[in-house]
């Protein structure tokens, strides 16, 4: 098999481009520094004469990236923490709730040729797509949210507006890779790629925490009130810079294999697939847990805020982690299957945020091994196949568990694994979904 080509970022070449005076610098609010690793390694390919800077205006379309990949995030959970109160709201049933965040993460395949073609031309026009999506997917659902008596809303609507934003979300969720390497040195892409990948989960937490909130005791006359806040994000999208006026680094001046070409050098690169097949079940099981959670808990007992701060610790939780604990992680989805039947909310969340605290930090991290790897391919071509990847999964895993739901008069009721009777002896018996860590073995079942 043929080996790609490897990238410079790790080879300690000795650094050589120039930087600019200190007098430049006050003026124009740039930054002087010297190249290392990759950068410093591309030198050889490019004028030596070329002044190399990174522009402060950088942190602008790294503050958009961040707000929208929070608004999607959090569009595409509007619904999950709240399931029964927009079933009713609506004049629905769980399982069509749950399609909306279903059809969210379809999108995303869906869209991905668009993505990398977009991607493939600079960050901002992806930007500029994924805002006036938003915008137009965040306004249909709040016509769709308005109460037309005798019913609720209009859930029809609310789907066309649900599919717009999980359109937007490529168009950003796939774009911190593009962005770092555009604007900013080796020193400071990982970091950068960290900050604007990890706003997406951000945004899923605050999903969790707050619009149980928002719908206090299920009133689900409230639910219209959720789909408003996220559209002032989107506009200064149209404002940001397109690309710093000059190179940071001589490797934002190395030339990149066509689309067509990179595919081709990606399908080949078998040390490449290991890392993105692992990514995709890993975000496959993350829209699982998150899309399911209230309806896992809620049978056994726990409230809808209950859900959603166990949501919040699942996310906020790598916070604190110090080093990625893999063989932990999976233990731990594993054992979250029996945790609400525990009767005790304090077993939930301590799996939850065990999940979270050794499992993020693998985000940023793949994809930068991923964007290596695949040196050297465009770093928008993998990341796009990465998330896309990991939305078809969650999508899969989603659907396979709601059609094992339950009937409401189980005991207990809307649970992820069907029962021929509620006797303990039957539930002891009873067999875990095997697609998913969410699922549950015996009693437990997600809606």
């Amino acid at each position: 098999m043929t080996q790609p080509a490897r990238s410079p970022y790790n080879q300690g070449a000795a650094t050589t481009a120039g930087v600019s005076s200190e007098d430049n610098k006050a003026a124009s609010g740039e930054e002087g520094y010297e190249l290392a690793d990759r950068d410093a390694a591309t030198t050889q390919d490019v004028d030596d004469s070329t002044v190399y800077r990174t522009y402060k205006r950088r942190w602008f379309g790294l503050a958009q990236l961040v707000l929208l990949n929070i608004v999607v995030s959090w569009d595409w959970l509007t619904f999950a923490p709240v399931t029964d109160a927009a079933a009713t709201y609506y004049g629905v049933n769980a399982v069509a709730i749950n399609w909306l965040s279903t059809a969210f993460m379809l999108a995303f395949p869906v869209i991905a040729p668009v993505t990398i073609k977009i991607l493939h031309l600079g960050p901002k026009p992806s930007i500029m797509v994924s805002a006036t999506l938003v915008l137009l997917g965040n306004w249909i659902r709040f016509a769709g949210s308005y109460k037309f008596e005798p019913t609720g809303g209009k859930f029809g609507v609310v789907m066309f507006g649900q599919i717009l934003t999980g359109l937007a979300q490529p168009f950003v969720l796939a774009a911190p890779t593009r962005y770092s390497d555009m604007w900013f040195t080796t020193r400071g892409r990982v970091a950068a790629t960290a900050i604007m990948s990890l706003a997406n989960p951000l945004g899923a937490a605050l999903g969790q925490l707050i619009v149980p909130e928002l719908v206090p005791g299920g009133k689900s006359e409230q639910v219209s009130r959720m789909v408003l806040y996220s559209s002032v994000a989107s506009i200064p999208a149209f404002f940001i810079p397109a690309r710093p006026p000059t190179p940071v680094a001589p490797s934002s001046k190395h030339v990149r294999p066509g689309i067509r070409a990179s595919v081709v050098q990606v399908g080949r690169n078998l040390e490449l697939w290991l890392v993105m097949l692992t990514f995709w079940f890993y975000v496959g099981l993350f829209n699982l847990i998150s899309t399911l959670l209230s309806q896992e808990m809620k049978p056994h007992g726990f409230s809808e805020d209950d859900a959603g701060i166990g949501g919040g610790l699942l996310i906020l939780a790598f916070v604190f982690a110090i080093k990625c604990l893999i063989p932990i992680n999976a233990i731990a989805y594993l054992v979250f299957v029996w945790m609400p039947q525990t009767g005790s909310i304090a077993g939930p969340y301590v799996i939850l945020a065990l999940i979270g605290a050794t499992g993020f930090s693998l985000v940023p991290c793949a994809l930068e091994l991923l964007t290596e790897l695949s040196y050297p391919v465009s770093p928008e071509i993998t990341s796009t196949i990465a998330w896309s990847g990991g939305q078809l999964i969650g999508a899969i895993f989603i659907i396979i568990c709601g059609e094992l739901k339950a009937s409401d008069s189980a005991d207990p009721p809307a649970t992820s694994t069907r029962l021929s009777s509620s006797r303990p002896s039957s539930r002891a018996s009873a067999r875990p979904c095997p697609s998913s860590s969410a699922s549950l073995a015996e009693r437990t079942r997600l809606a």
